[in-house]
């Protein structure tokens, strides 16, 4: 007696088909899987006994033999308990073994027959869409395989016996209906409102939400780094549903999904100083996703950022550029997406008040040299924007009775939108070109600087967003001037990288 169904193994977002293949034989009893499972699957031989017996049936005391292929995958995770309990109950004639092969499967396995949550099924769920297959996978995860698109058949089980008596047609189960994509977020950061003062700094955060800039921030502690940092994302577009879909996915391989099923707000990653180099890059066990790509169309928030480890640093650098970040282990190689705006913040040395007047630094300028020189001139070359932010005015602070409302964050957000779709309408969406008096102006700038390749290219990325506010086609120089202003601040730096 022989059995073939599907079920799916994941190498970071990526899928593969697996084939689980059951053969009962004559022979001693035994139970075998092969095909390089890991501990949790070699277990599920003993959640599916219990599984069969909570519902009145018995393993056949004949040898079971369950293979994946292919054979040299290396097999992880708790949804395979599905796929196999199926598979040996179609190799036993339960139920007609041509229904599940029209299906992907996965789903873990209680003691008591329930089918439990597992991750990835948005993923096996694209996957079946794209191979014109249905979708087996535990009711839990129902709202998370329905965004994978209107033409999928899903079927969400809450229990063994359910998915038994469906396909021996007592007890059909209703496929799922795919909602329609519509992203609406809801409020849950600050408004731009609640910043007191610090107009320049809220003008260079709506120049980085435009171009998605990468931003550094330094100045002394309780100027308003972290607070206007989490209200970025108040500002930035929402996510458009391609990329919803894409951030769901890593949420979902990393079991953090929301109720709803789906990412419907850019993600805010803000870990501590003491993250490990594995928490930001992602790895362990299983290789999963850190908070680099857990920030994937997000933003990724590091504050006191020379606190962090030099290593941790400087793993940094290349997904900043490339938008990836890949996870190597002994035997294969994952690759995350990590399309992530980077903003930091930093004090300008160890107690926080070098250059603040009346709170002078007693080491300076040697406790600020050694400060911000942990963080190495490459990974600052990678920051579109670097600013000092001074402290707030008493005056900011003090109500006033005839105080000019601030902008809402809604206000500045139209305008980001407005800016960005004037880019999407431009003939040449990465246009950077400049009018003659500013080619000029930039040489000039740049031999007496002696700036990098990479820093003129994001200089001139930052005046493209700076134009895009105004409408400009063409950068201007009053763009260039101004993108300079948010970029070379050596008179705040005691450690001149640039």
């Amino acid at each position: 007696m022989l059995s073939k169904l599907s079920t799916v193994s994941f190498n970071g977002i990526e899928t593969r088909e697996v084939s689980v293949e059951v053969q009962i034989a004559s022979g001693l009893p035994n139970f075998v899987i092969v095909g390089l499972p890991d501990k949790s699957i070699a277990e599920s031989k003993e959640r599916i006994r219990a599984s069969f017996s909570h519902i009145g049936l018995a393993l056949p005391p004949r040898r079971i033999i369950v293979n994946l292929a292919p054979s040299d995958l290396q097999k992880e995770g708790a949804h395979y308990d599905l796929p196999i309990a199926l598979g040996i109950l179609s190799a036993l004639d339960v139920f007609d073994k041509i229904q599940l092969q029209e299906y992907i499967i996965l789903g873990g396995l209680s003691l008591d027959a329930l089918i439990a949550p597992v991750v990835g099924v948005l993923a096996a769920a694209l996957m079946a869409s794209s191979s014109t297959k249905g979708l087996i996978c535990p009711s839990q995860n129902s709202n998370e395989a329905s965004w994978a698109g209107s033409s999928l058949n899903i079927l969400a089980a809450p229990n063994l016996i359910s998915l038994v008596n469906h396909f021996k047609g007592t007890d059909i189960l209703t496929s799922i209906v795919a909602p329609k994509i519509k992203i609406q977020t809801t409020q849950t950061y600050g408004d731009m409102q609640d910043i007191k003062g610090q107009y320049v700094l809220k003008r260079i955060f709506e120049i980085a939400a435009v171009g998605r800039h990468n931003v550094l921030m330094l100045g002394p502690p309780g100027a308003g780094k972290s607070m206007i940092s989490q209200r970025l994302i108040g500002i930035l577009p929402q996510l458009n549903p391609q990329e919803a879909i894409e951030t769901t996915m890593i949420y979902s391989l990393s079991g953090m999904l929301p109720e709803e099923g789906l990412m419907v707000q850019r993600p805010f990653r803000s870990p501590h100083h003491s993250a490990s180099l594995v928490s930001l890059v992602g790895g362990g066990i299983r290789a999963k996703p850190g908070e680099i790509s857990l920030a994937h169309n997000g933003i990724l928030f590091l504050d006191e950022f020379p606190e962090f480890s030099r290593a941790t640093l400087e793993a940094l650098r290349q997904p900043l550029e490339s938008g990836v970040i890949t996870v190597s282990r002994a035997n294969q190689h994952i690759t995350y997406p990590a399309k992530i705006q980077l903003i930091a913040a930093m004090n300008p040395c160890r107690c926080g008040y070098y250059g603040v007047s009346q709170k002078e630094c007693v080491r300076a300028p040697r406790c600020a040299v050694d400060y911000q020189a942990k963080i190495s001139g490459p990974l600052l070359d990678r920051f579109d924007i670097i600013v000092y932010v001074p402290q707030v005015a008493i005056d900011d602070l003090l109500p006033q009775k005839k105080e000019k409302l601030a902008e809402t964050s809604a206000v500045i957000q139209q305008r980001v939108i407005n800016a960005v779709e004037f880019r999407k309408k431009s003939k040449k969406p990465e246009n950077t070109e400049l009018i003659p008096e500013t080619q000029n102006y930039l040489r000039i700038f740049a031999e007496k600087r002696n700036i990098s390749a990479r820093a003129c290219t994001k200089l001139l990325n930052v005046a493209r967003s700076i134009a895009d506010l105004d409408f400009s086609d063409k950068i201007r120089n009053i763009h260039i001037e101004e993108a300079v202003n948010y970029r070379y601040i050596n008179d705040f730096l005691a450690y001149n990288h640039t």
